[in-house]
């Protein structure tokens, strides 16, 4: 056996949370958890590792790609790490808390791993933190989960906030309104779109037709802020079920602006990207400084064997969040000889954070504090803070 290992190297996407970041993340995923709590959403706690059919069954396929697989030594079944916990939470809605009144609101909050990390996460290991609202089909429910959303990043510091509105739909029902066979070319479609690439999209003329190719046209110069993108999309000219999906859209902006007028809304209608089990509107939030999205979420499918129920949720990276806050500041912390317990004793009700020094003799020197990571030595007589 090789004895050339290094003891404190991980896998490509995995690492250590180190003190006092890990203390740090922790306390803004309860911030994040009691914002939920105050909205009426009640926590859950899904296993890391579920059956493999159960864990990619239903919508929880699009996760495929991304989802480790081992095999459980007692079942000999496969079994699946998640790599999302919406799924998982759509599954306890429908079977364990199938009875319950709809809609039904919960939150969670869990690691979830992945095969690859991509671009702008390269981790393949991080915080998962979401809600799901499950039973409604109404438009205040994507309208509730925007808001809620918004309120909890706001109330632990995120500022310059907005949210960016999607119908990844879009495009195949633009399709089908115009019966298009779209079964190769979307793909092609959903990936110009995602570039940006308008020469691409024009060069598509003569296997979709000119006027699909001008409504696409359209929609990608649509993108932007809604009250210059959404009057452009009400006019791209379909009858069918795109038109609807887009008066779906207004009406949850109607319903957003109406609570938060000054939210800063934009659309980028045809986007799909990490939006492939969603059926209706979809959202990104985003925040200035911060490259890419810090939570997205959206209306899906959610169901369990028989059950199908209208759901929509948001899940929030926590990774991506913290780096749109402060730094944490040092926790006042105090070194104190283990041989004055009275002492120690009192701090600790006082609310200090203490710290015992093992050796039977007053703390006269600061390098040892330093040493213990503490702000703050008790000498036998006063509290003295030390130069950090």
């Amino acid at each position: 056996m090789s004895t050339n290992f290094q003891g404190g190297l991980l896998p490509i996407g995995l690492s250590d949370l180190l003190p006092p970041d890990a203390e740090y993340e922790t306390h803004i995923t309860e911030a994040l958890m009691n914002s939920f709590a105050s909205y009426g959403y009640d926590r859950v706690k899904p296993p890391l590792i579920e059956f493999e059919e159960v864990l990619l069954g239903g919508s929880g396929e699009a996760t495929e790609k991304q989802t480790f697989r081992i095999m459980d030594p007692v079942s000999q079944r496969m079994l699946g790490v998640r790599a999302d916990m919406t799924m998982q939470i759509a599954r306890i809605a429908s079977t364990r808390l199938g009875d319950i009144k709809r809609p039904i609101r919960l939150s969670y909050a869990g690691q979830v791993l992945r095969v690859k990390g991509s671009d702008l996460r390269p981790k393949r290991q991080f915080a998962q933190i979401g809600a799901e609202l499950i039973g409604s089909n109404s438009f205040r429910a994507d309208a509730e989960i925007v808001l809620m959303t918004i309120d909890a990043l706001e109330n632990i510091g995120i500022s310059d906030l907005s949210v960016d509105l999607c119908v990844p739909k879009l495009l195949s029902l633009i399709c089908l309104d115009l019966k298009i066979d779209s079964s190769f070319e979307l793909d092609n479609l959903k990936t110009f779109f995602n570039q940006k690439n308008l020469p691409a999209i024009e060069g598509l003329k003569k296997k979709l037709g000119s006027e699909a190719v001008e409504i696409f046209k359209l929609i990608l110069n649509s993108s932007g802020s809604i009250e210059t993108a959404l009057p452009i999309l009400k006019n791209i000219g379909s009858n069918g079920w795109a038109k609807k999906q887009i008066e779906n859209l207004e009406t949850v902006v109607t319903l957003l602006r109406k609570r938060a007028p000054n939210l800063k809304i934009t659309i980028d209608p045809a986007e799909s990207r990490g939006f492939e089990y969603h059926t209706g509107i979809t959202f990104s939030f985003f925040s200035s400084g911060i490259n890419g999205e810090i939570g997205r979420g959206g209306r899906y499918q959610a169901y369990n064997s028989e059950v199908t129920e209208d759901a929509t949720g948001v899940s929030l990276f926590i990774d991506s969040i913290i780096q749109a806050l402060p730094k944490p500041k040092r926790q006042k912390k105090i070194l104190v000889s283990s041989s004055d317990s009275s002492k120690i004793n009192n701090l600790r009700k006082e609310g200090w954070i203490v710290v015992e020094y093992f050796d039977d003799v007053s703390i006269k020197s600061e390098k040892n504090t330093i040493q213990s990571g503490c702000t703050h030595y008790w000498d036998g007589q006063n509290i003295i803070a030390v130069n950090i």
